[in-house]
């Protein structure tokens, strides 16, 4: 087989490898659960490629992710379940749906009336759901699906919870709680670890709440720290080799005095 731009030569090629004695022994024997852990993989990547203003690696990483989609419609498929037709048809079903103020006659002239619009249609969608009896969990918190990354997990629950009143109004309040719960820390660390640890998932949840009051994303903030972090720690070790020392030859003191430059520097 040869590349190409369709994306029928895409579901040929899965195809192939799914096929029973033809195909990739590896490809054969997966399913839909060992194949979710690369599908989850290949979506952090398209997410690091954005991060990195990388549009080189994110067109090879949309690719990689793309191959997902088609690797889970052809198992689905093999099992008379549904197949990448009906999963396009879907999608563009949801899409002209969600969208009445661009393919009907809802007007929403700013992003906050589409952001309204669009969670009225979303509530209508989930009692339909419902009423065929497809969503067995109808809680305010209904709709979340577990494996999401924590962070962003605990946002969209939060975000739901503050829907039906569940929330603060002020910022300020969210930052108290952050404070009470890491009162709430030094004070278990008097008692035992598993203690603590406890408390500071409390904190963690907290913290998203502030980011949420804050309009801003924690998975998106703690990736920026994180890359600030790897940055100013690649600082240090790069000013400790110019000096013929690596960090585990240096004190805290001395690795803390170069953060700091580095810090200063930003």
């Amino acid at each position: 087989m040869t590349p190409s731009r369709d994306i029928g030569r895409l579901i040929e090629i899965m195809a192939a490898l799914r096929t029973p004695k033809t195909g990739c022994p590896w490809d054969l024997e997966q399913n839909f659960a060992t194949i979710a852990p690369y599908t989850l993989e290949e979506a952090y990547e398209v997410a690091d490629a954005i991060a990195r203003n990388d549009l080189v690696d994110l067109e090879e990483e949309l690719g990689d992710l793309l191959l997902q989609v088609v690797f889970h419609a052809r198992m689905a498929e093999e099992q008379g379940a549904f197949d990448f037709g009906d999963v396009v048809e879907a999608i563009t079903k949801k899409l002209i749906r969600r969208h009445p103020h661009v393919f009907g006659d809802e007007r929403a002239k700013d992003p906050q009336a589409v952001k309204g619009l669009w969670e009225e249609i979303k509530a209508q969608e989930k009692h339909e759901k419902a009423a065929r009896g497809r969503s067995p969990n109808q809680g305010a918190l209904a709709g979340v699906p577990v494996a999401l990354p924590a962070l962003t997990r605990a946002l969209k629950l939060q975000a739901k919870a503050s829907q039906v009143g569940f929330d603060w109004n002020d910022p300020r309040a969210v930052l108290r709680k952050i404070r009470e719960e890491a009162d709430e820390i030094e004070a278990a660390l008097d008692g035992n670890a598993k203690s603590a640890a406890a408390e500071v998932g409390d904190l963690l949840f907290a913290a998203v709440n502030l980011a949420r009051h804050l309009h801003a994303d924690p998975e998106t903030l703690l990736r920026q720290t994180n890359q600030k972090f790897e940055r100013r720690f690649a600082t240090i070790e790069q000013a400790l080799a110019a000096r013929g020392k690596a960090p585990q030859d240096s004190t805290l003191d001395q690795m803390d005095a170069l953060w700091d430059e580095a810090k200063a520097r930003e």
